[in-house]
């Protein structure tokens, strides 16, 4: 008998070689008949694997990562197997799951496929999986899996084998098609009960482009046809809510050749919404202790030397300019300055916390493939701040700087969400991580306690670290569900004994503080982008570019309209008046496109009754009012940042 140890801790006594499934079977048919996977001893496993001794054991089902992750791997060779049916001959190299499906790259020869061929694809996959075929793991002696892939003539996988160990070779089988693969898969065919075919793209084989172009065929899958539904549906949705959509629509940001790939132009509509959400950063941090402050945007080569950057980030930052015999590169990070700036006077144990924020200007060195319109960009403006304090303070303040986010997702309408503690990796210290393995593991159980404590969901991943220290990430979800990596709060154990920061004590010793890097909302880049595809350019009132636009119906009612204009300028609204000789329809539509919160249709009724007719979202509002009642409507709603 072997013991098998549940989530909940309970223990449950099997016969060696029983499976997950079986295990599911033994608590409930209903529950096996959902399972599609398990996480044994912390690895994915086929449901169907025997485990021959003492296991922790999570069975996991669709809602699951893990589990998603191999319902879709699992469909990416039922999409081989209905490939090679229709195009006998082809040679596949790697069919991995992604984020949100899967892939295959396929050698097709003199073939292509086209998306008349998708569609065939497509039918025949559901003809597969309706024929409920198991996918069966066989373990091969790498012997034997060449002289199989010699006979096929298949030189992709003979190069893979070439890495491979003996005796840890497996191939999986389902209906006629077998590839080699370290799975895990689904118990069978039968689970995938909805396909689409997303994308026909080009890869170079191991994404080198000195080699042959292979063709990489992408779809995504799910256990039932409504979910594939809301999922087209959501695809859909999120096309008109993209970010570079509504940013040239909206006359956000530009960008140009002549300037260069990932840096942003923010024009007068996106500079407006940079200064409202710095506005909130410096009242949200002055009322928590912070001092801002200013530092270059350039610095030696010395400082990132002794930070630590250059070693680990070289290949980020822009190249080194020569000067008067000094190499100076483009900053790249803030935490160096700002470290200069708590050395350039002496601390004791009174001064601590201590903390400086800067809405500071960096500059990466992004690969051009990897740019995309305000998510990956080569100039960056970061909500950056540093906290020095003493061990006995981390607490506090690592709590108070998650208190922060908590309270910006409440503002912006962010309701899911999930914070990943990134840990460092034992095999990498010296190599990818600082050589301290006592303090890693001192400021993980730190920063760990902190999260359990204060009830905030999260996650933890290894070897995503830092490499001064151990940091949390945080993944936000816009309302259509996409996931956005948003900011970070970092712990730093490392950097403070490169710069020789130090604080005296009550007794007159000298300590060494903990830094903690932070940057509750990222950058204005990436932020931005979300917030654009969040509210689907519909921006809040106090975000909004443009808050009121005055529509009078006809030249006559342009005096009525430059004293509303007028009054509303002086109460510090930003409003525009629309002066066109356009029938108020063509005024109202435009108006709407360009997500004006509000909108004055002045005409002969409210020029003679002194009143405003107002819409709000293009929707006519009930009773007309006064211009300083609606003034002081959109004062307190501004005041509020309602969302």
């Amino acid at each position: 008998m072997i013991n098998i140890t549940l989530p909940d801790g309970a223990v449950r006594q099997y016969e060696s070689g029983v499976s997950p499934l079986d295990i599911a079977k033994s608590i409930s048919e209903g529950l096996a008949r959902k399972i599609i996977a398990a996480n044994v001893n912390g690895k994915t496993w086929d449901a169907t694997r025997p485990i021959t001794e003492d296991a922790a054991v999570k069975l996991l089902k669709w809602e699951d990562p893990e589990g998603r992750s191999t319902f879709w791997h699992s469909t990416a060779h039922l999409m081989a197997e209905a490939v090679e049916s229709l195009f006998p001959g082809v040679k596949f190299w790697v069919g991995p799951p992604v984020d949100n499906g899967f892939y295959y790259d396929m050698d097709l020869g003199d073939k292509k496929i086209t998306e008349e061929d998708l569609r065939a694809l497509e039918k025949k996959m559901n003809e597969l999986a309706k024929q409920n075929n198991p996918y069966i793991r066989k373990e091969t002696p790498k012997a034997e899996a060449v002289a199989y892939f010699t006979e096929k003539g298949d030189e992709y996988k003979l190069d893979l084998l070439q890495n491979l160990e003996d005796g840890n070779i497996t191939f999986y089988t389902q209906g006629n098609f077998t590839d080699l693969c370290r799975g895990p898969h689904i118990p069978s065919t039968g689970f995938i009960k909805a396909i689409k075919l997303t994308n026909i793209a080009g890869a170079y084989w191991k994404g080198d482009e000195k080699n042959k172009q292979l063709t990489r065929l992408y779809g995504i899958s799910f256990p039932s046809q409504k979910e594939l539904d809301e999922y087209l549906a959501m695809l859909e949705e999120a096309k008109k809510r993209d970010h570079r959509k509504l940013g040239k629509e909206l006359g956000i940001y530009t960008m140009d050749d002549d300037v260069g790939p990932g840096l942003i132009m923010w024009m007068p509509n996106g500079t407006v919404i940079i200064e409202e959400l710095e506005k909130l950063a410096k009242e949200t941090e002055a009322a928590a202790g912070y001092k801002r402050v200013v530092t270059p945007h350039i610095a030696k080569e010395s400082m990132y030397l002794t930070s630590g950057h250059l070693p680990y980030y070289a290949d980020s930052m822009y190249p080194p300019m020569e000067m008067e015999g000094e190499k100076y590169y483009l900053k790249s990070m803030n935490c160096p300055h700002h470290h200069k700036i708590y050395a350039a006077e002496p601390k004791s144990y009174r001064d601590l916390p201590y903390r400086v924020a800067e809405y500071g200007t960096v500059y990466r060195y992004e690969q051009s493939g990897e740019l995309f319109g305000l998510m990956r960009v080569r100039c960056l403006h970061m909500n950056d701040a540093h906290i020095y304090c003493t061990k006995e303070q981390f607490a506090d303040e690592f709590r108070a700087v998650n208190d922060m986010y908590l309270k910006y997702f409440k503002i912006f309408g962010i309701d899911k969400y999930v914070m990943r503690l990134s840990l460092h990796s034992k095999e990498k210290l010296g190599i990818k991580y600082v050589n301290e393995p006592e303090l890693w593991q001192e400021t993980e159980e730190m920063v760990r306690n902190v999260l359990v404590e204060s009830g905030i969901p999260f996650v933890e991943v290894a070897d995503e670290a830092a490499f001064y220290g151990p940091k949390i990430d945080v993944q936000i979800y816009s309302v259509i569900g996409r996931e956005f990596t948003l900011a970070t709060n970092q712990v730093d154990f490392s950097q403070p004994r490169s710069f020789n920061l130090t604080y005296t004590k009550p007794d007159n010793t000298s300590d060494v503080p903990l830094i903690i890097h932070r940057a509750p909302l990222g950058t204005h880049e990436r932020f931005i982008g979300f917030l654009l595809e969040h509210y689907a350019g519909r921006l809040p009132l106090w975000l909004s570019p443009v808050q009121v636009k005055i529509l009078p119906i006809s030249d006559k009612f342009l005096p009525y309209s430059k004293e509303v204009f007028t009054q509303l300028m002086k109460a510090g609204i930003r409003v525009e008046t629309d002066e066109r000789s356009e029938k108020i329809g063509k005024k109202i539509r435009d108006a709407e496109m360009g997500k004006v919160p509000y909108m004055l249709v002045i005409g002969e009724r409210e020029m003679t009754e002194r009143k405003l007719a107002i819409r709000k979202n293009n929707k006519t509002e009930p009773e007309p009012q006064t211009i300083e009642e609606f003034i002081n409507l959109l004062k307190e709603e501004i005041a509020e940042r309602k969302g």
